[in-house]
């Protein structure tokens, strides 16, 4: 939902501007103003997203306002005056609305904001997607100890707990297999027995039931046979030339 605030000092002209935003699903109108100041007072108290903000205004009106106030929320000014718009588009108004102000109207000016939104969602989301942390922490006894993703070897199950083994040490923990396996599912890390999850950058050999990571002899179930081999061998296996 856009949250959105009308500033006018015409009650008429701020319940008609409310009322059409009632009339749109993805509008919330969240407080209303009858000049500048009141809308201060309103970014003060809560999140504002869009400002339906007049021009002419005791006290201050709404350019002089606009000029004097940086890091406000998205702005659509409503006028009476036509003149007044090139002033605005100029400090970076989203649109400007004549008064008398039709549905038809509103809904074009409010259906851009949206678009606008739904935009800079996807770009944050593509932004928040690709910024990939390479550790975490974990308590152990009373201090927090990072452990780097790509220290990780592999991760035994026993019961309620797991047990992290790094290239530095292992590392105990009352969690569930499940759900380390969740938290690494993007981190190249494959199940090989109900009860171990493997690193398949840190496998240095592989055999049918078994596969070895440094010393440590892992399992491989006949469950997770075929998965195991495809994502450890598939694409990266030189095979012998045949002798002709």
């Amino acid at each position: 939902m856009i949250k959105c605030v009308v500033i006018d000092d015409e009650p008429l002209a701020r319940e008609c501007i409310n009322d059409y935003i009632a009339k749109i699903d993805f509008l919330e109108a969240v407080g209303e103003g009858n000049s500048p100041v009141d809308l201060v007072n309103i970014l003060n108290k809560q999140k504002v997203d869009l400002i339906f903000l007049d021009i002419q205004m005791p006290t201050i009106n709404g350019i002089d306002f606009l000029r004097t106030t940086p890091g406000l929320p998205k702005v659509i000014l409503t006028t009476a005056y036509p003149s007044y718009a090139l002033e605005g588009f100029d400090l970076d108004v989203l649109d400007y609305l004549v008064k008398p102000i039709t549905l038809k109207r509103f809904m074009k000016a409010v259906n851009k904001v949206n678009d606008l939104f739904k935009l800079q969602y996807i770009s944050t989301e593509l932004i928040s997607d690709t910024v990939v942390e390479d550790y975490f922490f974990v308590k152990c006894e009373h201090k927090f100890e990072k452990i780097y993703f790509d220290s990780i070897l592999f991760v035994q199950a026993l019961q309620n707990y797991v047990t992290i083994y790094t290239q530095e040490k292992k590392y105990i923990l009352l969690l569930s297999l499940k759900s380390v396996e969740e938290k690494l599912k993007h981190k190249n890390f494959t199940r090989t027995h109900k009860s171990y999850l493997v690193s398949i950058s840190k496998i240095d050999t592989l055999e049918s039931h078994m596969l070895r990571i440094g010393s440590y002899d892992i399992p491989i179930s006949r469950n997770y046979r075929k998965e195991v081999k495809e994502k450890v061998v598939q694409g990266k296996l030189w095979r012998n030339d045949s002798k002709s």
